[in-house]
């Protein structure tokens, strides 16, 4: 079995001086999840090579015991300062796709034209495609072959306009999630904010918050052993 890995590349807040990336708790739960179970992972990001992590990620009320696991864990770091670059990849070649989130992807998943591509092939193929948290930014200009955006009529979920709040960047961010995906024609629902929250439909998997990685993941490896 295999799946592909999707980070971002990008690594500023809008016009701010603060620094972005990928959540480290959205990448490290998966991984280790699937990874032990056998699971054989490609890791590739828009200009390859290592990723961006978002600091806020490795605040310390931040930490799971997958985060402290990947601190740990050197041949993974090693691994994700290798990442394949999008344009080299090839959607015949997986099972399965994954994106981690962090605000990174708001930037340069959400108009990156080799991950809409991908994540059109990876649908059209009926292939599990799974986006948590800021994630689903990557959907925003992603659409059918009749023309449709891919999230019209489909029920998801992804970072709530009150968790962007809390967090006080709905004036730095390019665009909120939840307003997008309701914008494309999706059904978004949502639990409170930070609580564990995942929706299905078909083989498209989105998960609300950082919390909900797991769940993501779990309801994608079962659509993989069905």
């Amino acid at each position: 079995m295999k799946i592909l890995f999707v980070l971002t590349s990008h690594d500023r807040l809008g016009d701010t001086e603060k620094k972005t990336g990928f959540w480290i708790e959205e990448f490290a739960t998966p991984y280790y999840y699937l990874i032990d179970k056998g699971v054989d992972i490609t890791l590739a990001s828009p200009k390859g090579g290592r990723p961006p992590i978002d600091p806020s990620s490795d605040e310390p009320q931040n930490q799971t015991d997958s985060t402290k696991r990947f601190h740990k864990d050197e041949a993974l770091k090693d691994k994700l300062s290798k990442t394949i670059k999008l344009s080299e990849i090839d959607e015949k070649n997986y099972d399965a796709v994954f994106y981690p989130g962090g605000h990174g992807p708001l930037w340069d998943l959400s108009k990156d034209i080799d991950s809409i591509r991908l994540i059109q092939s990876f649908y059209e193929n009926q292939k599990p495609t799974g986006l948590v948290c800021h994630a689903p930014a990557a959907l925003k200009n992603v659409k059918t072959s009749n023309g449709d955006y891919l999230v019209k009529g489909k029920k998801v979920t992804g970072f709530t306009n009150s968790e962007e709040a809390a967090v006080e960047l709905t004036e730095v961010v390019p665009f909120l999630v939840e307003n997008m995906l309701k914008e494309n024609g999706g059904t978004y629902s949502k639990a409170n904010d930070w609580e564990p929250y995942a929706v299905q439909d078909n083989n498209l998997i989105t998960g609300q918050n950082p919390a909900s990685s797991e769940k993501v993941v779990e309801k994608l490896f079962n659509l993989l052993k069905n």
